[in-house]
């Protein structure tokens, strides 16, 4: 039924007044009844920061069986640096307090909670940060406590954070994580108040990734954690490795959580098989004590390690029994850091300082001591066990924890504390009536609410003393930074973790790696960066052939194919061809239709000879114009018909040479346009007949009236006007253009001119057809008339033969390749109009030069003698 009340209430129900005993400083506390105890440190103020810390390895749970009360989980294994974490967020807030620039006139306090290692716990302390109802220490006989946390600074891990901001961000309680990497986290819609010092994994894959373009390491395997950490991990590397085509993966294996032995000899057994020399390891130092175990046992030397930020800088595995295997490792490190005076502030821990909080400083001092607070355990003193003082000097211990030297993690709490402080600064700062919430509100001290705190801590912007600069971006992340470093086995068997490099991202600017390569130690006898890759590079005369089932990385080398070479992995570009040696490219032999080959030549002198057998024609009929056959087969028709087949054998020269845009765009038109200017005459001349013939009869003088001179110039030129539009309009559309062909031949890029529009070109040898069709059918149709009008038998002919040639021009163009394309219509051109030449004015050239007794008009008319 208790979960019906409101928590605040049962806080009154069951508060009572406690003795003194519990502490002399504020003698009243109270707590929930059955309330999970949790083991802190606190610190009253205005303002309370809460934090979450592994001060303990693991803790030890009760069975549950129901019948009794439940006791409470005991934790156990005392972390030295867990403890230096919460002690940092203890030196950032006094030295927050000391500053009278930040947070004036507010005093900010703190409640630092043990996680022990355990998501329970973790989750149970923060929901007490967020409420405020965890066991407090009372001010007043009012049982009322520490005012609930204006933001947590945590937690220790990326599984504890998605699982505790699932739960705070539903009610917009900033919580700003020092080591929680998952890339899951940047997701602002699920994990709305989380935000994180240290980068997301998503970049550390990233650089990881760099790290391998910059030693050419292609061929990796990847060993990750079994949890959200690796599971996310995993999925970042392959999708960036794919994306930057950079390597695959030889293999893939997850690392089980515990001494899994069966699993973990299969892992190392996979590892000890492959060809890739370089594994990089998303995981945690406990995964890589484990799995280092089983590397010793099956002795696998000669690995390349990649370390990622959760075990770089891992103590415990720089042993000179580890070193011959780990030597020579490259890991991402959290950046390093300097805190002033936080040495000086951990020197002055004592015990007995704060009686609220000595949980964490009595374990320190028990755990660094070697000593017990009394009462101790039974049989401790009868062991030689000491009895603590609290007044041990911890300056002559040695201890890791005045180690200041490599602050990495407790850097990142250090600039949480501070983002928040900024935060909260930076909103009492507002001014009334011109905030950033409703009607322009701003935020108060006496009536604070975490969500407007979250407003704030996104437009955080500061830097540290240590010149870095901390601001989140839209899904919380702080600007990434990373060191590189180097795991360095010196002769005197000392190990030394040397920074070799940093890899960071600037607002405006993409991952920047910077690495000094003379300052890295490789644990290799040359001395160098090992080779790690699937298949080498093809040797110059090959090309890579993909092994099928096998990533990309992994090939074979096969000589390239004829006319293809390989100096690397590639082969010729198109507009070259590989020497008989295959080991260079040289440019490929040009064709086309050319002035001076054997082909070209005979269709050049074919054309040149049409065009003066033309000229001949045409000076024959002019000096011979009076003369009744040339005056009887209209002579300016005659004329136009001569000066449109001389075009017609000039336009096929524009099909020889290297074709060049003005030549490819000009060719058609003056075919068609030539072809359609003599079909025209011919046609015009065709209907001449008919009218003449009509015009014979009695009553059909009218006909030649109406068609003579001037209408049929007008024909001429409108006939041949639709075939300039329709030119024009090809060219401009789609205009035909020089294209280099590399498909006919491996070895040659024949030049041709492609037609751009097959629809324009279809257009036009259909309007010249026909024109032609049309003209074959008149004449066709006046083949029989009288003697004296015999031209439609001549027109009938030349018309047969124009048809015949275009009709077998376009199979014979469509299977021709190349330049013969071209020769093919030149070939049409010329035949077609040597056929009119010749069927039109053959003839009568012949009466005209040899038989000149028939050139009178007595014989024209069909009375004269016909003597041969």
């Amino acid at each position: 039924m208790w979960a019906f009340l409101d928590p605040h209430l049962l806080w009154l129900i069951f508060c009572s007044v406690s003795s003194a005993v519990s502490s002399p400083v504020y003698p009243y506390s109270c707590q929930l009844q059955g309330q999970f105890h949790l083991n802190g440190m606190h610190k009253a103020g205005d303002v309370i920061m809460g934090g979450l810390f592994e001060m303990n390895f693991f803790a030890v749970f009760s069975d549950l069986s129901f019948t009794s009360e439940p006791q409470q989980p005991t934790c156990h294994g005392f972390d030295v640096i867990g403890f230096r974490l919460a002690q940092t967020m203890a030196f950032a807030i006094d030295e927050i307090n000391r500053n009278s620039n930040l947070l004036p006139n507010v005093t900010l306090g703190y409640s630092l909670y043990d996680n022990c290692n355990v998501l329970g716990i973790g989750f149970r302390a923060s929901l007490s940060l967020a409420s405020g109802q965890e066991k407090q220490i009372i001010l007043h006989e009012t049982c009322v406590g520490m005012p609930p946390v204006l933001g947590i600074v945590g937690e220790s891990s990326s599984t504890r954070s998605i699982a505790i901001s699932t739960v705070l961000g539903l009610y917009r309680v900033p919580m700003v994580s020092y080591i929680s990497t998952c890339s899951c986290l940047s997701h602002r819609q699920k994990f709305p108040s989380f935000f994180r010092t240290i980068p997301s994994d998503a970049f550390q894959v990233r650089a990881v990734i760099q790290i391998l373009k910059r030693f050419e390491w292609t061929w990796v395997g990847l060993l990750v954690s079994d949890d959200d950490y690796g599971v996310h991990v995993a999925r970042s590397f392959l999708s960036d490795l794919n994306q930057s085509g950079g390597g695959c993966l030889a293999y893939l294996e997850v690392l089980p959580w515990g001494e899994d032995l069966i699993e973990l000899k299969r892992i190392v057994d996979v590892m000890r098989k492959s060809t890739a020399r370089v594994v990089i390891v998303f995981a945690h130092e406990s995964h890589m004590i484990n799995i280092m175990e089983e590397v010793v046992r099956q002795n696998v030397t000669g690995l390349q390690w990649i370390a990622s930020e959760a075990w770089t800088s891992a103590a415990v595995l720089q042993t000179p029994r580890l070193m011959p295997y780990l030597g020579g490792t490259l890991g991402i490190a959290i950046r390093r850091g300097e805190i002033p005076g936080l040495r000086d502030f951990l020197v002055q821990i004592r015990p007995d300082l704060h009686q609220n909080s000595t949980y964490g400083k009595s374990l320190f001092w028990e755990h660094t001591f070697e000593c017990r607070f009394s009462p101790p355990p039974a049989g401790w003193l009868e062991a030689g066990g000491a009895l603590c003082t609290g007044q041990e000097d911890l300056e002559k211990v040695e201890t890791e924890f005045l180690d200041i030297s490599n602050l990495r993690p407790e850097y990142n709490v250090y600039k949480a504390v501070y983002s928040l402080a900024y935060a909260l600064h930076d909103m009492l700062q507002c001014e009334p009536g011109r905030g950033p919430f409703s009607n322009h509100s701003c935020g108060s001290l006496q009536r604070l609410e975490p969500w407007q705190l979250v407003h704030y801590l996104e437009k955080v912007n500061f830097t540290t003393s240590f010149g870095d600069q901390v601001s989140f971006d839209e899904n919380g992340d702080a600007l990434p930074i990373y060191d590189i470093m180097n795991w360095q086995w010196l002769p005197d068997r000392r190990t030394k973790v040397q920074n070799v490099g940093v890899v960071k991202k600037s607002p405006f600017k993409d991952e920047e790696v910077t690495l000094y390569e003379d300052k890295i130690f490789w644990n290799a006898e040359s001395k160098k960066p090992p080779r790690s890759v699937c298949s080498e590079s093809c040797p110059p005369g090959t090309r890579l052939a993909q092994k099928k089932g096998e990533p990309v990385c992994c090939f074979d080398c096969i000589l390239c194919s004829q006319g293809k070479i390989s100096n690397k992995t590639g082969c010729c570009p198109e507009d070259s061809w590989s020497s008989p040696q295959r080991d260079q490219c040289v440019p490929k032999k040009t064709e086309f239709l050319s002035y001076h080959e054997p082909l070209g030549i005979c269709l050049t002198t074919a054309s040149i000879l049409g065009t003066f057998i033309c000229a001949a024609v045409l000076g024959i009929f002019i000096y011979h114009r009076q003369t009744p056959i040339v005056r009887a087969n209209n002579s300016e028709l005659s004329f136009q018909l001569l000066l449109s087949l001389k075009l017609c054998f000039l336009c096929s020269l524009l099909f020889i040479g290297r074709p060049r845009l003005w030549t490819c765009q000009l060719r058609h038109a003056a075919f068609g346009i030539s072809f359609v200017l003599c079909v025209s005459c011919i046609l015009v001349k065709t209907i001449v007949v008919l009218a003449v013939f009509k015009a014979s009869k009695p009553g059909g003088g009218a006909s030649l009236k109406w068609f003579g001179a001037v209408q049929q110039r007008g024909t001429v030129m409108g006939l041949t006007c639709v075939q300039a539009a329709i030119c024009t309009a090809w060219i401009v559309s789609a205009s035909p253009v020089p294209y280099k062909n590399t498909q006919y031949h491996n070895d040659k890029i024949v030049y041709e001119c492609v037609v751009g529009s097959t629809v324009g070109f279809s257009v036009l040898l259909g309007y010249i057809g026909v024109l032609a069709i049309l003209s074959f059918l008149l004449a066709f149709l006046a083949r029989n008339l009288p003697d004296s009008f015999n031209e439609a038998k001549l027109i009938t002919f030349s018309m047969l033969i124009f048809c015949a040639v275009w009709v077998a021009f376009v199979p014979a163009y469509v299977s021709s390749p190349g330049k013969y394309a071209d020769a093919v219509e030149v070939f049409a051109i010329l035949a077609s109009s040597f056929g009119l030449l010749v069927a039109l004015f053959g003839p009568k050239c012949y009466i005209i030069l040899i038989r000149p007794e028939r050139n009178t008009k007595k014989a024209i008319m069909g009375r004269g003698s016909t003597n041969k």
